[in-house]
């Protein structure tokens, strides 16, 4: 069973920018599709970023389209967040997920589809 760890939030000022990372291990990495999501106080988690496994599409919600990019790191087993621009509204708990060998173009961006999911990486934006 994978087992997913994020890293690399922290705290940052308006503008500025983190990149998240979220390393498994147990599995494959590239053999699963992986989601970043994220919770802000209060509020429900709420899909990020997404790449697909096998085709490594790539999915973003409209909020941070332009700002921030998914990527994979293979050799590492890794899958990275990087997040430029960042506003006070981005601050959240940051949570990675995977799925094993499936893609789906709507499942993808919903947290329910994913099987494994990391413990969270805190990210504040102070403005």
């Amino acid at each position: 069973q994978v087992q997913l760890v994020e890293s690399g939030g922290g705290l940052v000022q308006a503008g500025g920018s983190l990149r998240l990372s979220c390393a498994a291990s147990g599995g494959t990495f590239s053999s699963y599709s992986v989601g970043w999501f994220r919770q802000a106080p209060g509020k429900e988690r709420e899909f990020v970023a997404a790449v697909a496994y096998l085709s490594d599409r790539t999915y973003y919600a409209d909020s941070v389209k332009g700002r921030f990019t998914i990527s994979r790191e293979n050799a590492k087993n890794t899958v990275h967040l990087q997040m430029n621009s960042l506003k006070p509204e981005d601050t959240a708990v940051y949570y990675c997920a995977g799925k094993y060998r499936q893609a789906s173009t709507t499942a993808q961006l919903q947290l329910s589809w994913y099987d494994y999911w990391g413990q969270g990486t805190q990210v504040t934006v102070s403005s």
